[in-house]
């Protein structure tokens, strides 16, 4: 190829030569005619010639591009978005700062990628209460899309209104101006007791007198002081426990049982001194459980988790355990069944279902020396950095994991979105058989001829299809919940064989609820 190249320019020189020789012998010629005749040859020979030149260099260069080894230049596509991958976004402020990094890291490891509002999404991961601004998009969500709130959650995570509801396992408060002398008058009852005045912004606590308070604060309440605390190695300690509610109405209720997180006072508790916060106030700069020295062995050496270690430093004690994790998942499922009716109300006020929405939430408690349990508050959108205490990465990063893969962001199937594909894709995940309670009752006479019969209500048949929808994602959380505890419908007992008391106080939608669940237990103790 060098060689046909190279004498390709060898001629072309020679034709330059040939035509200037030709020019130099014109002008010698004293002929006009000749003369203009030979330059307009010479002319369009050397044009010829010019165009040879060009031809055979465009020539050379295309052989030397197919010789090289090929280079593909990166091409840019048209946006992020992947086909193949479902697509979350984020609602909150700075949310590329760092604090939502676990919550980024688990949906990436789950083939989640990040989209925008704009984006055809399947979950939306909204870190502040996401409802005033985004009404009109959340109002009429698409089936297969998702929100980690519900409207009217604040009904929960609301501290004033939380810790004045009249709760069992409360602290008595009171809220303010309001309830000014109703406080008054139990302080004269009670000059031993102690309080403290705290609000929404959750800042600021501190055990005063009363005559130092400011009764006429709105928005805050004077809360009385969970005196005579349980310390583990002389320090005083709050527990943390992460929250799943996946259904209003009926309600359906979870709490990551994996792990809790605990937090205690830097500084120990006695000589008690109200002055002192790091005594009775867990703040940022928490003691952690890997630095308690009759938990560290166990959390660190012996890798138990903090509840684990936790329990076993209370037996050591001579005390059971299971009394507080009993107390605070009534706690839990009281609070949310007085609350499930005020959410309901706003929930109806979207044209978007309950299963489009889930919420987890923090419960925080103390206890005292006798294991008696006191709710604290409830949290919106709690603490998921570890960045402050690198340890924890462990605890939020399974509590996320278990979070989606019992609302269903954590599909075995693989597929693009949330969107159902087809029927048999659906049905091979949850069939009817999957559903179906109570075989005997349904076969009888009395289901035949009519649903209003006790159980009969649950009966293929008489299922709507938004009874079926509960159920098909009742299923799906049982057997995908991962290390999550339902607390309600409560565990059951297939022995039992008169439910009317428990019955008694629910609503008709939780009745029916629980009635499925009983009909579950009935035929798999595994569901008890």
């Amino acid at each position: 190829m060098k060689e046909k190249q190279r004498n390709s320019s060898e001629k072309t020189e020679s034709s330059l030569k040939s035509t200037t020789n030709r020019i130099e012998k014109c002008c010698q010629n004293n002929n006009n005619t000749s003369i203009l005749l030979v330059l307009a040859v010479c002319v369009g020979l050397t044009a010829i010639n010019i165009y040879e030149i060009r031809r055979i260099d465009t020539n050379r260069q295309v052989i030397v591009q197919e010789s090289a080894p090929k280079i593909t230049q990166p091409t840019c596509p048209s946006n992020d978005i992947e086909n193949n991958r479902p697509i979350y976004w984020v609602y909150g402020r700075n949310v590329d700062s760092g604090y939502l990094k676990h919550v980024f890291l688990v949906l990436e490891r789950l083939g989640y990628q990040r989209g925008t509002n704009n984006s055809n999404w399947d979950l939306l991961w909204a870190h502040d209460y996401p409802f005033r601004t985004l009404y009109s998009q959340l109002n009429n969500l698409k089936s297969h899309q998702k929100v980690n709130h519900f409207p009217g959650c604040g009904y929960i995570t609301n501290k004033v209104d939380l810790s004045t509801s009249g709760v069992k396992n409360m602290p008595l408060a009171f809220k303010l101006p309001q309830d000014k002398e109703k406080l008054l008058d139990y302080v004269n009852e009670n000059p031993d007791k102690l309080f403290v005045q705290k609000s929404n912004a959750h800042r600021g606590i501190k055990i005063e007198p009363i005559k130092t308070l400011d009764l006429n604060s709105n928005e805050t309440f004077i809360q009385e002081y969970v005196d005579k605390p349980f310390l583990v190695d002389g320090y005083k300690f709050d527990i943390g426990v992460y929250t799943i509610i996946t259904s209003i109405k009926p309600l359906r209720l979870y709490i990551y049982y994996g792990d809790v997180l605990f937090r205690y006072c830097p500084v120990k508790y006695y000589p008690f001194d109200p002055e002192n916060l790091d005594k009775y106030v867990v703040g940022d700069d928490y003691l952690p459980t890997w630095e308690v020295p009759s938990l560290k062995k166990l959390y660190d050496e012996f890798g138990y988790s903090m509840k684990d270690s936790f329990d076993a430093y209370v037996r050591m004690q001579g005390k059971n355990p299971k009394t507080i994790w009993e107390q605070i998942n009534d706690s839990i499922m009281e609070i949310c069944l007085k609350k499930e009716k005020q959410i309901s109300n706003i929930l109806e006020r979207f044209k978007s279902k309950s299963h489009n929405f889930f919420e987890m939430v923090r419960f925080d408690f103390v206890i005292d020396e006798d294991l008696n349990v006191y709710v604290m508050e409830a949290n919106m959108s709690p603490n998921l950095s570890s960045a402050h205490y690198p340890p924890n990465q462990l605890l939020y990063e399974q509590v996320i994991f278990n979070l989606m893969g019992l609302v269903g962001l954590a599909n075995r199937v693989r597929k693009p979105s949330l969107a159902t594909r087809n029927r048999p894709e659906e049905m091979m995940q949850t069939a009817d058989k999957n559903l179906v309670v109570y075989p005997e009752e349904c076969v009888s006479k009395k289901c035949n001829e009519d649903c209003l019969s006790p159980n009969c209500d649950l009966c293929l048949p008489c299922l709507t299809s938004n009874q079926r929808n509960i159920l098909v994602n009742a299923y799906r959380e049982y057997v995908n919940r991962g290390d999550c505890k339902r607390i309600f419908p409560p565990s059951l007992n297939s022995s039992e064989t008169d439910l009317s008391t428990k019955l008694a106080s629910l609503s008709e939608e939780n009745q029916w609820l629980y009635r499925w669940f009983y009909g579950k237990c009935l035929l798999d103790d595994a569901w008890c």
